[in-house]
């Protein structure tokens, strides 16, 4: 049986946590990498492999997120090096009831150069990838033309039959202004299978003011044919083509620690269930289970031995 090949494109950047004291433990993420890595994790026993499409430098960091991420069992050959680039920086500050807030240094990060030659790994190997997932944060760092090389990959795949998925994770200050940001994000909703939307994210890129009603009218309205909302504490709903939305509850969390990758893991969880054959309503639960077990750890990246199973 050969393998499901799914490639996630998107930006890693060296992560350091603020501890007690002003201390910094250093790690590694971002939110489609989040997503690999999960993903990589609940599928390691399935017939499927996972990639990650970024571009790093040539330095001793770049190098451990390569051993990182091929400890976790990603493959790698899809990853560009680039001499005398270096991974964007971030930093996490969480509040006393788990919400963050991040600093970023990224201006020149390796990872805004992956469409800057001929022809990117990704594109040499579109005819062997079966699921591409990017976010609307892999879109934002790419310059224009290399968001046009991306979408072009992408209705390639969905051409010949095989998967996009495009979450919106929405950050304005990547964008000149929200007008610009929902031209491109139109775009990618229409080249899509799947759609995971967290609706606080659409909802602060529109032009006006709108209700979670008005919103929700909005992302039903959308071509994709799988729509998945997520809304924090709140139900998960799903929308297949020519269905009625259906609304499934949160899994239970004890206490929030740290909200960081949430969403991420979500569309790991969701993602990997899709792919093993489950439903909808099942991969939203499978989903929103792993989330709620991310948001009890601290750091995007929890430990490999607490992770729930597959579809639990």
């Amino acid at each position: 049986m050969t393998a499901l090949r799914v490639a996630l494109l998107g930006e890693c950047m060296i992560e350091l946590q603020e501890r007690e004291g002003g201390l910094l433990q250093r790690s590694f993420g971002g939110d489609t990498l989040n997503t690999a890595v999960y993903l990589a994790r609940l599928l390691r026993d399935h017939a499927a492999s996972v990639s990650y499409v970024t571009a790093l430098g040539d330095d001793a960091l770049s190098q451990s997120m390569l051993e990182h991420w091929k400890g976790e069992g990603i493959d790698t050959s899809l990853v560009q090096r680039l001499p005398g680039r270096v991974p964007g920086l971030y930093l996490i500050q969480v509040d006393a009831h788990g919400e963050r807030t991040f600093s970023y240094w990224r201006d020149t990060s390796a990872a805004k150069a992956y469409f800057d030659i001929e022809a990117s790994p990704l594109e040499t190997e579109l005819d062997r990838i079966d699921v591409l997932y990017f976010s609307g944060i892999s879109l934002a760092i790419l310059p224009e033309a290399g968001r046009e090389r991306l979408l072009a990959a992408a209705q390639t795949l969905r051409e010949r039959g095989a998967r996009v998925v495009f979450d919106n994770n929405y950050r304005p200050r990547l964008w000149s202004d929200s007008a610009h940001a929902r031209a491109w994000y139109q775009r990618a909703f229409a080249l899509s299978n799947i759609a995971l939307i967290t609706l606080d994210d659409h909802i602060a890129m529109q032009a006006a003011a709108c209700t979670t009603a008005e919103a929700l009218a909005q992302v039903w309205a959308l071509p994709t044919p799988e729509v998945v909302v997520k809304q924090g504490g709140a139900d998960t709903l799903v929308r297949l083509a020519g269905h009625t939305p259906i609304s499934i509850p949160p899994a239970p969390v004890a206490q929030v620690v740290d909200t960081t990758a949430a969403g991420d893991s979500f569309a790991a969880g969701y993602l990997a269930a899709r792919l093993s054959g489950l439903a909808a309503s099942a991969a939203a639960a499978s989903g929103n289970t792993l989330a709620g077990t991310v948001i009890q750890h601290r750091g995007a990246i929890i430990p490999s031995d607490a992770m729930p199973a597959l579809g639990l």
